[in-house]
């Protein structure tokens, strides 16, 4: 399983589309933000939770069709699933792949563009901390996805119409954890849901997109 967590790691990385791409998208849709609502620092104050997480989110979504696209163009997904190595273990190591090309770049550079939306230095640490928890149940549930459509052409769409509603919990657990921190309010149960929701979709999740990918390798 590690060795194709590192395969996968390796991939993204020499190719370098996927964490641009994501990395970018994030970045321009902070800047925009200010350009279509204004410069008014009090009401970006109070919109920033919800346009960073929106931002991770959708920066997730672009690179989500790639999680087994590669290796089924080549044949590697077939070998792979007549191997002893079982689907869940394939899933689960393409999640985490995806966490740490994706999920983690975009919760590292979520700081410095929080401060350009002018979130409060309260706000900083409950934001990374459920940008790193929710980012990985956004993979889970991105790869979930992926297995559903695979060998499906152009199936891009298809696996985002099937995990934006999925994403939904995720979305307004993470914002408010951030938003209840600002505001003075106690955010530790709601970052515990968060974590809770991230626990159950590591430990679900798996078993689903392997019985997926079987009925679609048939």
């Amino acid at each position: 399983m590690l060795g194709l967590i590192k395969r996968d790691i390796t991939l993204a990385l020499r190719s370098g589309g996927g964490i641009g791409l994501a990395l970018s998208f994030f970045l321009l849709l902070v800047l925009f933000v200010p350009l279509g609502v204004g410069p008014d620092r009090e009401i970006l104050t109070r919109i920033a939770p919800g346009i960073l997480w929106i931002g991770a989110l959708l920066s997730c979504l672009l690179s989500l069709d790639r999680i087994f696209q590669l290796d089924a163009e080549d044949g590697t997904l077939d070998a792979l699933a007549t191997a002893p190595f079982p689907l869940t273990g394939l899933s689960s190591a393409k999640a985490l792949a995806h966490w740490a090309t994706t999920g983690l770049p975009l919760t590292l550079v979520s700081a410095p563009l929080g401060y350009l939306l002018g979130l409060p230095s309260a706000g900083y640490l409950p934001l990374i901390a459920s940008l790193a928890i929710g980012t990985m149940s956004l993979s889970m549930l991105g790869m979930f996805g992926a297995a559903v459509s695979v060998g499906i052409k152009r199936g891009g769409l298809l696996v985002s119409l099937l995990v934006l509603p999925l994403y939904i919990p995720t979305l307004i657990l993470g914002a408010q954890t951030v938003t209840r921190t600002i505001n003075g309010d106690d955010s530790g149960p709601t970052l515990a849901l968060l974590a809770g929701l991230t626990l159950l979709t590591v430990a679900v999740v798996p078993f689903a997109a392997s019985l997926a990918l079987r009925a679609n390798l048939r």
